[in-house]
């Protein structure tokens, strides 16, 4: 709730946070300071400013203090007639149907923020088992966990659904600079990629700025390990040199490739992340290095120096893994075979506690559902929590739900996911109908009390994708701001202190608000 603040002495009057621009900070000759109300995340916003008729002559203390009351009082008068004029747009604006979901959603909300209980899971999660690759031991352990914790929180139909996965092993690496100075790099091999030989590959690094300069290079690449050195400018623009890199160097003859870090200057940490061998090209062992390192390197090849670089790799595959999808259900009152399916990926990459990824993207979606369960608040149709396994090297868990659950997708009224961190809710991305996006955008209006109303495009999720394109879904995503995010996006870095518990439940509350509405809609969305 925002909260209304009067000076006497400034004349002050704000709601949420203050505006101190220039001309609104106090002692600005002739201006109060402003009142600002924002609506929702689409940044609608309404100022109003009043300017003071600045007398000729000096007033005294008195009447100073006496002029800045009238002023505040002014202003007061003016809020309330803006305040009233707009809610009564906004509830002309209001369909009528929402109004039944107000008291619910207020229950949610304060029930989500009112402690730090999703936060204090994620860390049980990360402390006690953290990161959790596809094969691995932490994976099952937890698996193990959620399903147990699921039934402790009193969730229905809890149980696991056996996936088949890839089990790929990092082992020891290293990349060190052996020419014209020795220095060591800190680097991460890129998931799924080759190893080196056992004494591993020493060679001169060409650098290279897009895949322009890569065709350009042509056959001097033979035999040289290949330095994408492409600056971060989005993930979109610039994960393509990481996953699609490696092969065209291997085309031209590279025996290695090194990528600079998909994400920005992070203290000298690298992010590793998935790469994709093409089938008609030899494969070669690649890794990410920092942003400090890869400056290193630009600037020495700048100065014409040659630099040499020795880089070792013991990755390798094992042979395909068990895992499993965690699923916990509550159940419809009224139609428990309509369902609305909500979760995130509980696997990670191997470094750092998978926290952000998606540790915290389990624990909202899941979330939602002990909420609604503890507050008695049991929706039309089936609300489903599906902990997706193998999100990061395959999306394996979303190509299973969708094959072990093909009869039931035409059944499935909305599907959610949570991937892009747990920072401060924005709203949602949504794809589906013009219509079904307006009952979405009515829905987002009960989070404005947090901020968290924006409706976006783009509601697809990798584990999500397998059904909503199959069956036509109406699909959501959890919208933050990830201005952090890929700071620790498949780095060490991804641990719990990067998340603030305040955020995490509001981000949790979001969910669940979004999810029992729509659960319990007397009309299911529509495509």
């Amino acid at each position: 709730m925002s909260i209304l603040t009067l000076s006497a002495r400034d004349g002050l009057l704000t709601r949420g946070k203050r505006d101190d621009s220039h001309h609104s900070r106090p002692g600005h000759p002739g201006w109060l300071r402003c009142f600002s109300l924002t609506d929702d995340q689409h940044a609608r916003s309404l100022r109003l400013s009043i300017r003071a008729t600045r007398s000729g002559t000096h007033a005294s203390h008195h009447d100073s203090r006496g002029l800045a009351k009238r002023r505040a009082l002014l202003v007061l008068c003016g809020v309330a007639l803006v305040l009233n004029c707009r809610s009564a747009e906004v509830r002309a604006q209001v369909p009528s149907w929402l109004e039944q979901y107000r008291q619910p959603a207020a229950r949610l909300i304060g029930e989500a923020t009112g402690d730090t209980f999703a936060w204090r899971r994620l860390a049980v999660l990360t402390d006690s088992i953290g990161h959790r690759l596809s094969g691995t031991p932490q994976l099952d352990r937890a698996i193990e966990w959620a399903a147990a914790e699921m039934k402790r929180d009193g969730l229905e139909n809890v149980h696991t659904e056996p996936v088949m996965v890839p089990h790929w092993v990092r082992g020891n690496e290293s990349a060190d600079i052996v020419e014209p100075g020795r220095h060591g790099m800190v680097m991460l091999g890129l998931g799924g990629s080759v190893s080196t030989p056992a004494s591993g590959i020493q060679a001169e690094v060409i650098a290279v700025h897009s895949f322009n300069d890569l065709d350009a290079a042509g056959s001097s690449l033979k035999g040289k390990i290949v330095f994408f050195n492409v600056p971060y400018t989005s993930y979109e623009e610039t994960v393509t040199y990481r996953s699609d890199g490696p092969s065209r160097a291997s085309r031209l003859g590279a025996v290695a490739v090194l990528v600079r870090s998909v994400g920005p200057p992070g203290l000298r940490t690298p992010h590793t992340g998935a790469l994709q061998y093409a089938a008609d090209a030899p494969k070669i062992p690649a890794a990410a290095i920092t942003t400090e390192d890869a400056d290193r390197v630009q600037r020495t090849i700048d100065r014409g120096d040659r630099v040499t670089v020795r880089l070792r790799m013991e990755a390798h595959f094992e042979s395909e893994a068990l895992s499993a999808n965690v699923v916990g259900e509550l159940r419809g009152r009224e139609k428990p075979d309509e369902f609305v399916v909500i979760g995130g990926h509980l696997d990670s990459w191997d470094v750092g506690a998978g926290a952000t990824d998606d540790g915290g993207g389990c624990v909202v979606t899941w979330e939602a559902l002990r909420l609604m369960k503890k507050l008695n608040l049991r929706p039309r149709r089936t609300v489903r929590v599906v902990l997706w396994t193998n999100e990061e090297n395959g999306t394996r868990g979303g190509t299973a739900y969708r094959d072990q659950h093909r009869s039931e997708l035409g059944h499935h009224v909305m599907m959610l996911e949570s991937d892009n961190g747990v920072f401060r809710p924005l709203g949602f991305g949504f794809t589906g109908s013009d219509r079904a996006r307006q009952k979405i955008r009515a829905i987002a209006t009960l989070l404005r009390g947090i901020a968290a109303d924006a409706v976006l495009p783009g509601g697809e999720g990798a584990d999500t994708n397998p059904s909503v394109r199959e069956a036509r879904i109406p699909s959501l995503a959890l919208a933050v701001d990830d201005a952090r995010y890929f700071t620790i996006h498949h780095t060490p870095a991804d641990t719990i202190d990067k998340i603030d518990p305040v955020e995490m439940a509001r981000c949790a509350a979001a969910v669940a608000v979004m999810t029992y509405v729509v659960a319990d809609l007397a009309d299911r969305l529509e495509w």
